[in-house]
């Protein structure tokens, strides 16, 4: 089983357990979490969720995307947007649930991995955290509510870590709201146990330190100052001539500019919203055409299948990527909005 699920004194706890695979979130996965906390939410016996994964590499990279492939490139769309519309549901369920929910987050939490943990009341992060949502390098955006969680970080942090995929040290991940609390990982199993015992996660604050490392909030005005503009080309273009602004733009420009252009977008209207749901609703616009209508194909190929990180992408730049191509990736979609 890639996932298990239990009882434990005080509190319902789910494990992820796909290690080999660094516990990429199947759609299996999600029905179980999913039944787990319906199950849960008026068990009295229950006082909190405590998620957490095996292997010590990764809580969870990512979605499944050789799953997501081997059905897009065969034209089977719908098999993603399937997937698509549970796991947000989840999402949103996490984000919304009535009891604490604690995440214990070691190693690369990424994409599929942060719409199962970081929606959380009590979200715990170690000295191997790696955060980030990269989506924009496979023809994806952030998604799993992901650009709410960008649009909440300070000024326009997410903006920019939407579009380049930089990844987040626990400094960095509680500076811009990703994370909570910093526990080192060698006390995870006395947290546990003590969750375990009373169900209370006062326990969390008492164990946490704070965290060393973090890189952001020095970058903060240069960031505001290069990703406040109007538009992603705005921004490319004012990017400055040194080390840092090379390297940003050579992230952006690696990616989708489909991608990039729709991602700078979807962080804005999250942030004018503040809403989960709405997110999400934006979200399964971009994803429900990415296979389709984007890159997501070629995205995957290139990264995760053929592996020559050279992807073929459909606009040359993110210049091409005009106001009319970005809205119609973000319409309604002819059947309806995801609903929850």
């Amino acid at each position: 089983m890639s996932l298990r699920v239990r009882k434990v004194g005080r509190i319902g706890h789910i494990t992820l357990q796909r290690p080999e695979a660094l516990n990429a979130v199947s759609h299996e996965m999600v029905h179980g979490i999913t039944g787990a906390l319906g199950a849960w939410r008026d068990d009295e016996e229950v006082a909190c969720v405590l998620i957490d994964a095996e292997g010590a590499k990764a809580f969870s990279a990512g979605g499944d995307l050789q799953f997501m492939h081997e059905t897009a490139s065969k034209g089977n769309f719908e098999a993603g947007r399937t997937f698509w519309r549970d796991e947000y549901r989840l999402n949103a369920m996490i984000a919304t649930y009535p009891k604490p929910y604690v995440a214990l987050c070691q190693g690369f939490v990424m994409g599929g991995g942060v719409g199962i943990s970081l929606h959380g009341s009590h979200r715990v992060v170690g000295e191997t955290s790696k955060i980030a949502m990269p989506e924009c390098a496979i023809g994806l955006v952030p998604d799993v509510g992901g650009t709410l969680l960008l649009a909440r970080a300070p000024g326009h942090l997410g903006e920019y870590l939407g579009v380049t995929g930089q990844r987040m040290t626990a400094a960095d991940a509680i500076h811009t709201g990703f994370a909570d609390f910093f526990v080192p990982e060698s006390r995870w199993p006395d947290l546990t146990r003590a969750l375990a015992e009373d169900g209370d996660v006062s326990a969390i604050p008492v164990m946490s330190e704070t965290p060393e490392g973090g890189t952001l909030a020095a970058l903060r005005d240069e960031v505001d100052r290069h990703f406040g503009m109007k538009s992603l080309e705005e921004t490319l273009a004012s990017l400055p001539d040194n080390d840092w602004g090379a390297a940003t733009a050579r992230s952006i420009r690696a990616g989708s500019p489909l991608s990039a252009a729709c991602t700078f977008e979807l962080v804005r209207r999250a942030r004018a919203s503040g809403d989960i749901h709405a997110a999400l609703v934006q979200e399964y616009r971009f994803t429900m055409r990415s296979a389709s209508e984007g890159d997501f194909i070629e995205g995957i190929r290139a990264a995760i299948i053929d592996k020559d990180k050279s992807p073929r992408w459909r606009h040359g730049s993110v210049a091409e990527v005009g106001p009319d191509v970005v809205e119609a990736m973000l319409s309604a979609p002819p059947e309806g909005d995801i609903t929850f």
